[in-house]
């Protein structure tokens, strides 16, 4: 299992914090790509706040949360992970809904070592909301 700051920060997804607390852009998606695009604002919102319960019940897929040991394994990991995390700066560029609307994917450009990385972020409809459903 991969760790948060290699969903974060790796080859998809560069994310740390900063103390100022940044904020995900997402007023120009409508609709479903807007409730998808919200999941990664709300994923640097969390990890900015330190609030690990936040991100796992509310921005992780049930499988995400289950391989990383359940509730407490899940809230204990993303701790861990935030405190490896220096930096944020993150953009969703796009965001395409797959046929069936149950799953998307969300293309991201973010910041991390001063270096600019592009990647994808993959979501899937749990309970009607979308969630991160697979690490990269």
């Amino acid at each position: 299992m991969r760790s948060l700051a290699g969903l974060l920060c790796g080859a998809s997804l560069a994310l740390g914090l900063s103390a100022c607390g940044n904020t995900v852009a997402t007023s120009s998606f409508k609709g479903e790509e807007h409730e998808a695009a919200q999941v990664v604002a709300n994923l640097v919102t969390y990890a900015t706040a330190s609030e690990q319960s936040k991100v796992c019940a509310d921005v992780l897929s049930a499988k995400i949360v289950s391989q990383l040991g359940g509730k407490s394994g899940c809230e204990e990991a993303i701790k861990s992970q935030l405190a490896e995390i220096d930096n944020l700066e993150v953009t969703v560029q796009s965001v395409k809904i797959a046929p069936g609307g149950t799953t998307a994917t969300a293309a991201v450009r973010s910041i991390y070592g001063g270096k600019t990385r592009a990647g994808t972020v993959t979501l899937a409809k749990e309970g009607g909301k979308w969630r991160l459903s697979a690490l990269p």
